[in-house]
C-alpha cells in the first residue's frame, strides 16, 4: 500500500511538467501609439499551441498543432484561414517555446533575429478541413480556407516578394508571412 502511494506521488512529480499549460503573454505599445497583446498558450497534453494577437483591425489567431503537423491562422480582416504545413527545422519544439520566448524577451532587440518562414497561399478554397484535425477545424470552419506552402529561398538570401503579404509573427521567436496576389476572399 506505502508503496503504491509513493509511486503514484513519484508519477505525479514527473508528469506534471510534460502535462501542464503554458500561458506567455505580452503587451507592446509601439512607437506610433498603438497597441498590442499577443497570448501564447501551450496544452503540453494535446501537443497545441495557441497564439492571439490583438491589434485592432490587425488581429489574428493561430493553432499549431504539433500532433498532426499543421498550423492555421485565423486572419480577422481578411475573414479568412490560412493552413500551412509546418516546417519543425525553424519552428520552435512546443516543449522549450515558453523558455525560448523568456530568453529572447530578456535579451530584447540584443537578441538573435527571430527566425523567417514565407508561404505563398493558394488560390484554391480547401473544401474539407477534417484532414487537419479538429483544433485546425475548430478554428477555421465557417471560414473561406485556403492552403499555403512554404517558399524555398537561398541560404542567406532576403525574402523578396511582390505581392501582398500578411505577417503573422510570433513575440520575438518566428516571422511568418503569408503572401498571394490575391485577397483571401
Amino acid at each position: 500500500m506505502k508503496l503504491s502511494i509513493v509511486i503514484a506521488g513519484l508519477l505525479g512529480v514527473f508528469l506534471t511538467p510534460s502535462l501542464a499549460t503554458d500561458n506567455v503573454n505580452e503587451n507592446n505599445q509601439g512607437n506610433d501609439g498603438g497597441n498590442s497583446h499577443q497570448t501564447v498558450s501551450i496544452n503540453n497534453d494535446k501537443h497545441v499551441a495557441n497564439i492571439d494577437s490583438n491589434n485592432g483591425w490587425n488581429s489574428w489567431n493561430s493553432v499549431w498543432d504539433y500532433g498532426n503537423g499543421f498550423m492555421a491562422t485565423r486572419v480577422f480582416s481578411k475573414k479568412s484561414c490560412i493552413i500551412a504545413k509546418m516546417n519543425k527545422d525553424v519552428m520552435p519544439d512546443i516543449a522549450v517555446m515558453p523558455k525560448l520566448i523568456s530568453e529572447r524577451k530578456k535579451a530584447g532587440a540584443q537578441g538573435p533575429h527571430p527566425k523567417e518562414l514565407r508561404f505563398v497561399v493558394s488560390k484554391t478554397r480547401v473544401p474539407d478541413l477534417t484532414p487537419y484535425g479538429k483544433h485546425i477545424e475548430a478554428l477555421c470552419r465557417g471560414l473561406p480556407t485556403y492552403v499555403a506552402h512554404e517558399a524555398k529561398r537561398e541560404k542567406g538570401a532576403n525574402f523578396f516578394y511582390l505581392g501582398s503579404c500578411f505577417q503573422a509573427d510570433i513575440l520575438w521567436i518566428i516571422n511568418i508571412g503569408f503572401c498571394n496576389d490575391i485577397a483571401f476572399k
